[in-house]
């Protein structure tokens, strides 16, 4: 495969057993911007290649998942990673295993199917798995036993291994407004109810109006109620953002629910985006999910 100058610099061939953490790994080359593709044959692996190392390529690093959900197609990509290595492509390929209690294990919480065993159990899908992986196993440069591993425990130390110039880990944090009577937010990674605070609702004039003015706050911070609130919450924030950023964590929804998600919810989300704005690590946006909703 005669190849030309590009711009690619970084090239994964990420390769294991189901359920080993492979959806993990390119998440984790995806955050740090790799190109990345999921559950591509050997051959359109080999026809990607070729586009990537054409001199007009943008792509400097990329990241490409190949494992048995391609069936028969799967077969060659032992061959493939030898024609790669024959034609002096640089890659590395990253082979992610675990032993078969931690599969089993996985299997059983996700209720998935083996692709290699649809039909029968998932124990015979791993045996005849380990078969197919075998060459493969034997050509990957790097290989990580993920047992006993968190997805985040994961993600650090593919960070460590194969990621040694990544650029600082930063945590996309969406405060998110929402009203209860709509249902509860189905993104959420932190979670509160504020439906304790004055509610503007009843207010005839405050009433169409939303949070974001300030008459709606002042109503909300009568007696003081919404400063001791925020003497509460803003110190628990303050020490879970670090920690969800040490974690390997990437995006973080904050949800603040009042009952129609136009006032109190409103605000303190507002407050908050204000607030960490500015913060170092953080990439914030607010989001309302019912402001414009009939009062």
């Amino acid at each position: 495969m005669a190849m030309e100058a590009s711009a690619l610099t970084d090239l994964v061939i990420i390769t294991g057993f189901s359920g080993a953490g492979k959806s993990t790994a390119m998440a984790a080359f995806e955050d740090e911007g790799y190109f990345c593709v999921d559950n591509l044959p050997s051959e359109m692996i080999r026809s990607l290649i070729e586009l990537f190392m054409h001199a007009g390529s943008k792509v400097a690093n990329a990241a490409v998942v190949s494992d048995v959900r391609a069936g028969s197609y799967f077969d060659g990509l032992a061959e493939m990673l030898d024609g790669l290595r024959i034609s002096g492509v640089r890659h590395r390929v990253l082979f992610l295993e675990a032993d078969e209690q931690t599969l089993l294990t996985r299997y059983k919480e996700t209720r998935r199917r083996h692709p290699l065993s649809p039909r029968g159990s998932v124990a015979e899908g791993i045996a005849r798995e380990r078969e197919v992986l075998a060459p493969l196993r034997q050509r990957a440069d790097v290989v990580i036993d993920t047992g006993g591993m968190t997805a985040a425990m994961l993600r650090r130390k593919l960070a460590d291994e194969l990621l040694p110039t990544r650029t600082p880990g930063r945590l996309a944090v969406t405060f998110q407004s929402f009203g209860f009577k709509y249902g509860p937010s189905r993104d959420a990674d932190l979670m509160f109810d504020v439906r304790f605070l004055p509610n503007p609702h009843y207010e005839p004039d405050l009433r169409p109006l939303t949070g974001r003015d300030v008459r709606v706050v002042e109503f909300i911070d009568a007696g003081g109620e919404l400063g001791r609130f925020y003497a509460h919450l803003e110190p628990l924030v303050d020490y879970l953002l670090p920690q969800y950023l040490a974690e390997g964590k990437t995006h973080l929804v904050v949800a603040i629910g009042c009952t129609g998600g136009r006032h109190r919810s409103v605000a303190i989300a507002e407050h908050l985006a204000s607030r960490y704005a500015e913060a170092p690590g953080l990439l914030v946006e607010v989001l309302h999910r019912d402001v414009t909703r009939p009062a």
